[in-house]
Formats: C-alpha cells, structure tokens, sequence
C-alpha cells in the first residue's frame, strides 16, 4: 500500500502544530520532519511551499488579535510590491493600542489606533490602504528604501501623487510629517524598477538635478524613452539592469541609444555592479557630463 506522506487536510497548508496533533494528524516526531517547516512558535507550513514574506503573514494570520493588520512593507507585499520585504524580514503589523499580544520574535508589532477607512481587507489578509501604507514606510524605513517601495505603489496606481501632497498637508505638524514630506516628495511613479528609483534618489541626494524618467525623445521616426534624462541639457542615463544581458536585446538597446548620441546627446550607462560598489564616481560622471552642456549647481 502506497505510503501517504501528508495528511490531505494538511498538504498546501499553513496550520497550528497543537490543532494537528490533537485531532491526530500527525505525531510529534512527523511533526519535526522534513514534510513541515516552522514559521513561528506553534505554526507549521508544508515544506513545499515557497517560503517568501506572504507566507509569514499567513503564518500570523492564524491568530490576529481583532483589528490587527500587516502594514508598512508588509502590506506593501500583499499589494503587490514584491521588492518591499524579503523571506526572513520580520513581519509588520499595527494592534491597537492596549491589546496584548504573545511575543513574536518574526513580527514588529506597532501598537496604535488607525481610522476605520486606513485598513482593507486584502486577498484574505487585513492590511492598511495603500495611502496609509506610504506614510508608515516613510516613517519607518529610512529614506531611499521608502522610496523605492513608494515609487512602485505610485507605478501601480495604487495611490496619486496628489493624495500624498494631501496627505502631508492634512497630517503637516505631527510627529514624522516632515520625513514623510521629504520621502513623497522625491517618489517617482514613472520609475520602473527599484534599481531605477535607487539610481534616482542616490543623485538627487549628491546634488544632481532632479532628472525626468521616461522622458520621450522623438528620434528617427520613433519615440525613445530612457531611464533618466535631462532634456534642456541633452544627457540621459540608462540603467542596465541584468535582464539586458540577453544578447538580443543588449544589441537593441544600444542601438536605439546610438540613435540618441546620434541626435547630440551625452548617454552614460549605469550598471548594477557599479551601482553597489562606485557610486561616487558615478555621480562625479554625470555632474560632469551635464556641466559640459552648461549646468551650474
């Protein structure tokens, strides 16, 4: 007789190990083995699923107090955003002010008490709305990361520009108003990649002017959009991420910016290497390009 190897009702699953050994399901050395992975005290997932940041927040999910819900960039996750929160990030959540809570060691817990219109429901998962989402990312992340999670949501329009400028306005004077003033005022909807929004915010951080993103150049017949431009001073940046590795497409692209350099402007490249590791001279590379074509900081 074929061995079964998971119970039915537990195979795919996300469960409490107590509720599975008192209705039989499995003994506690099955429990220990290779088909389980823990996700927490008490909460147990089968092994084949993919262990990223949705499935901790099923893991918690099991045993919410009322009115809890995942926010920051855990709800930035659940809305989509995959580049929010990693697989071993701890989990955010909000509990209202006073509840008590088990201690967690995979969750950050931020006791406070939201208005009724900040929280959803969200495939199955209460989280806060995408705008209140931005403003905790603001205050609680530092900048640049906020940034590139708030530039996504912005891509996704998930939230406008104009309810962030409403939002600071509305909230201006309490406490992390500022900081977030300073994140919304420098997200980018247009950007699209967290690369991009790192490349972005990094330069106007060091005193390059702020550039457009996808600003359309008409060139030959055809429209080309790169990454970031300066269009009064001709100088435009293409970020190459590892996806233009392909050799197709990396010979595609540099053609199409030759057609640019063609037309008289400067195009320097950006890599994902010197991204990480030379950024300085990236940044001294660009503020030289644009004061050939007459920038004065």
């Amino acid at each position: 007789m074929r061995r079964i190897d998971r119970p039915r009702p537990l195979a795919w699953q996300v469960f409490r190990g107590s509720d599975a050994l008192r209705d039989g399901l499995l003994t506690p050395d099955q429990l220990r083995g290779a088909n389980w992975m823990s996700l927490g005290y008490n909460v147990f997932a089968d092994s084949r699923l993919e262990h990223d940041h949705e499935l901790s927040c099923r893991g918690l999910a099991l045993d919410l107090p009322e009115r809890a819900c995942f926010a920051g960039p855990s709800a930035a996750y659940l809305h989509g955003v995959p580049h929010a929160a990693s697989p071993g990030d701890r989990v955010h959540l909000v509990v209202p002010t006073g509840t008590r809570l088990n201690q967690r060691k995979q969750a950050v817990v931020h006791r406070m008490m939201l208005d009724e219109g900040e929280v959803g429901t969200h495939r199955g998962y209460p989280v806060t709305n995408p705008l209140r989402t931005c403003w905790d990312l603001a205050l609680w992340l530092d900048v640049l990361p906020a940034v590139t999670i708030i530039d996504a949501l912005l891509h996704a329009k998930l939230v406008s520009a104009a309810e962030l400028s409403e939002l600071t306005r509305a909230r201006w004077g309490r406490h992390g108003a500022a900081k977030a003033a300073k994140a919304f005022g420098l997200a980018d909807g247009r950007a699209e990649s967290p690369q991009e929004s790192r490349l972005r915010v990094g330069l106007v951080r060091n005193g390059v002017p702020r550039p457009e993103l996808q600003f359309p150049v008409p060139v030959a017949g055809r429209v080309l959009h790169p990454d970031l431009a300066w269009p009064e001073f001709r100088v435009a940046v293409e970020y190459d991420g590892e996806w233009h590795d392909a050799p197709d497409q990396f010979h595609l692209d540099r053609r199409r910016l030759n057609l640019l350099v063609g037309e008289g402007w400067i195009v320097l490249h950006v890599t994902s290497r010197r991204l990480r590791t030379d950024f300085p001279a990236l940044v001294r590379e660009i503020k030289s390009a644009l004061r050939t074509r007459g920038w004065r900081p």
